[in-house]
């Protein structure tokens, strides 16, 4: 998990023991500190990691320009640094962030890490995240022979009839105390539940914002 706390960012990641390259360099991933989706990579030196600790924002290291730059100074999609960790070797770097307009990439995607085969995709986050983009299309983009698309077209009732089911299913599941079935029917709630927040336009992140306030 992830901290904004910039006292325990310096606690965290001491800039001394951070192995740099030849040219004084360490690769920085960043990552979103919500979902997990691999945002960007860029360079850090000492004196970039050194900044990002003391402002709690991230800050890099051109090596075309040859100068520090800020991340976000002219698009205004600064952002705001969670944690950082590095990795069994300490000569790489995982910061995790929130991404201020969720738009990372100066092509406008939310990473920079969007083309396979030429085609441009949203970039994959943790199973619920991909889970919830489905949902989100189906929603947008009907088809008719999809079940979530039935389920937005016959509205709350049915929705949230299926979401009181399946919560009464778990229950069952573990009474029963059925490993197996215990999973199969909280993956069922959690499908109906991401459905309902669809529905709803609640983000997914939304929540998982939620528990992080709760986590501290």
């Amino acid at each position: 998990m992830f901290s904004s706390d910039l006292h325990s960012l310096h606690q965290a990641i001491p800039v001394e023991k951070i192995r740099y390259d030849e040219k004084g360099l360490v690769p920085a991933i960043v990552q979103d500190y919500l979902d997990g989706t691999v945002l960007m990579m860029a360079w850090m030196n000492r004196e970039s990691l050194q900044k990002t600790l003391e402002t709690g924002e991230t800050w890099f290291w051109s090596r075309s320009r040859q100068e520090l730059w800020h991340k976000g100074a002219t698009s205004g999609h600064n952002q705001k640094v969670k944690g950082i960790r590095y990795d069994c070797d300490s000569d790489a770097l995982l910061v995790g962030v929130e991404q201020i307009g969720d738009i990372a990439c100066h092509t406008g995607e939310r990473s920079c890490f969007h083309q396979v085969d030429a085609k441009i995709v949203p970039p994959p986050g943790d199973t619920l995240s991909q889970l919830f983009a489905i949902i989100c299309d189906r929603r947008d983009h009907p088809k008719e022979d999809s079940y979530t698309c039935k389920l937005f077209a016959s509205g709350d009732n049915k929705i949230l009839k299926k979401l009181g089911e399946e919560t009464a299913e778990v229950v069952m599941a573990c009474k029963d105390d059925e490993p197996d079935a215990i999973a199969s029917e909280v993956a069922d709630l959690l499908y109906h539940t991401l459905v309902a927040l669809a529905h709803h336009q609640v983000d997914l992140k939304a929540v998982y914002r939620k528990l992080q306030e709760r986590r501290k």
